[in-house]
């Protein structure tokens, strides 16, 4: 009965939990890393075809990102999660697929003048089309049997539309373990969604850790906050940019700027228009419309029942081609420009920058987390020029943060979550944060009496026994110092790192065997690490 790490440790993305019960192997979770923890290494450090089953806590791409990677690679299992999340993953994965072979083409052509050999895709839309026949639909707080022992509930976690925290209670022999792995807690009080569930009872809980080191601005009227920033800026002929996760965060602004129409807030131009230009925040926008009665807040629920759409209302337009996006920057009307991707690193954000920033008439709002290493941390940081398309941009513009507006619980809200918990979990598993954050949280647990740590990269746990059957492989070693991103030797030294921590993952999985075997797996092994070292 073990647990193993293989993402979101000592690091915000890449989530990726894998628990051994007797035959059966299942992930929780199989996103991509993104911003600052992205590297060549994404492959999957495990045999694909081993795994029987996988559960989902919700659908943004860092915890659901590498399904089409896993289906290429040899899965056949279910796929487990939410009946929203399996809707949202129709887009978002072959969103993220098309993503993959564009950059792929691109840096193709880039090897292509340098003389350099070809890459491929992670993987293409027809992988990420294989997976949807495997995603199983479930209710938040119905049991699921997954395999022989193993048994899961989903709860409403309060972070996006279908996001959930998953109770795991798992057999071999005669011991039973319950596990829960607290997916993204949500931030209480936001629009349209219900706030985060709480949990009592867990043997060992694995726990997000983002905003562990911080405190959100305490709670104030966001509505009127955005409508003083959209006054004054349309009042300079400026527009007002709002680098948007498509999912999620762009349905709450609309949410708030359907608000500020009806109640004419921007007095000096009630009638300004509102573009979501994005592809898939459009289709996951309707999504959201199509069926919010299982996941509605008390205040969406009753706009619903008085037959209003929560996220529309006039002057309001989507835009789905990339002339219709080009054409925003032609039009000198004051305007409001919803975009992806929220952290400005790919997406049609990076064209909207590259033609407001300069301007100081304009503003751009930030409204959710900015990951290290990204443009959107950079800005937020005070960056006084960028680089876009190969052009340095001077940053002129209003650079506003909205962290209050954020779809993760802070430090406190954190705690709150995890003190729910009656007994106290026997050990806590510390993940998804920044390598000082997921520290400094593990820190604040263990004030409390409770016992914590932040896993390592293919750390292996034997829950039977409580205690760590490999250490895995710390942050530091994770990439090499001076390495630089998308070299070809920097991709071939990711595929070798992946092979290693494979090798980690058969050795964990020969812990019992006869001292016969593992001596000469031993000896091979020194043999070829001897061959490489010379």
């Amino acid at each position: 009965m073990k647990l193993t790490f293989y993402g979101a440790a000592h690091e915000v993305t890449g989530s990726c939990h894998c628990i051994e019960v007797g035959n059966t192997r299942l992930l929780v979770d199989c996103g991509l890393q993104q911003g600052r923890d992205e590297k060549d290494n994404q492959q999957l450090p495990f045999a694909a075809a081993s795994i029987d089953a996988v559960l989902v806590t919700h659908a943004h791409i860092d915890h659901s990102g590498r399904l089409p990677l896993l289906v290429k690679d040899g899965f056949q299992g279910k796929i487990y999660a939410i009946d929203a999340t399996c809707r949202l993953l129709s887009i978002m994965l072959r969103d993220s697929a098309h993503i993959q072979e564009v950059d792929t083409q691109w840096e193709n052509r880039k090897r292509g003048r340098s003389g350099d050999e070809g890459v491929e895709p992670l993987y293409t839309v027809q992988d990420a089309e294989r997976v949807l026949p495997l995603l199983t639909p479930c209710r938040y707080g119905e049991f699921v049997e997954i395999a022989d022992g193993v048994r899961a509930r989903f709860q409403d976690a309060g972070h996006l539309l279908g996001s959930s925290s998953i109770e795991l209670w798992v057999r071999e022999g005669q011991v039973e373990k319950k596990l829960v792995f607290s997916g993204d807690i949500g931030n209480t009080d936001q629009p349209i969604i219900r706030d985060p569930q709480f949990l009592t009872q867990a043997d060992y809980v694995v726990m997000e850790s983002t905003y562990g080191d911080r405190l959100h601005e305490p709670s104030s009227d966001y509505v009127a906050d955005l409508a003083d920033i959209l006054n004054q800026t349309f009042a300079k002929g400026g527009n007002v940019v709002i680098p948007s996760f498509a999912v999620g965060r762009t349905q709450e602004l609309l949410y708030f700027l359907r608000e500020i129409k009806d109640r004419r807030l921007v007095g000096a131009n009630p009638h300004f228009p509102v573009y979501v230009d994005s592809p898939l925040a459009t289709e996951a926008t309707r999504i959201y419309s199509s069926d919010l009665l299982p996941y509605a807040d008390e205040d969406t629920l009753q706009l619903l029942h008085l037959g209003s759409d929560p996220l529309e209302f006039e002057g309001m337009q989507m835009c789905e081609s990339s002339e219709e996006s080009k054409a925003l920057n032609a039009d000198p009307t004051p305007k409001v420009i919803l975009s992806a991707s929220g952290m400005c690193e790919a997406g049609r954000i990076r064209h909207h920058l590259k033609h407001n920033l300069w301007r100081p008439e304009c503003t751009v709002v930030f409204v959710g987390y900015q990951a290290e290493g990204t443009l959107g941390r950079a800005l937020l940081e005070g960056a006084r020029q960028v680089k876009l398309f190969g052009e340095e941009i001077a940053v002129k513009a209003r650079i506003v943060n909205f962290p209050g507006l954020s779809a993760h619980a802070d430090k406190n809200g954190l705690l709150r979550w995890i003190g729910a918990f009656s007994p106290a979990p026997a050990h806590i598993f510390v993940v998804h944060g920044e390598n000082g954050v997921c520290q400094q949280f593990c820190t604040a647990l263990e004030a409390r009496g409770l016992s914590a740590h932040a896993p390592n990269f293919c750390e292996v746990y034997d829950l039977s026994t409580g205690q760590t059957v490999s250490a895995g492989v710390p942050f530091e070693q994770l990439r090499p110092k001076g390495e630089r991103k998308n070299g070809s030797s920097n991709q071939a030294f990711g595929k070798l790192l992946a092979a290693g921590t494979r090798l980690l993952d058969v050795i964990a999985h020969n812990q019992g065997g006869s001292n016969k075997d593992l001596g000469r797996f031993r000896d091979q092994i020194i043999a070829l690490c001897e061959k490489w070292d010379r």
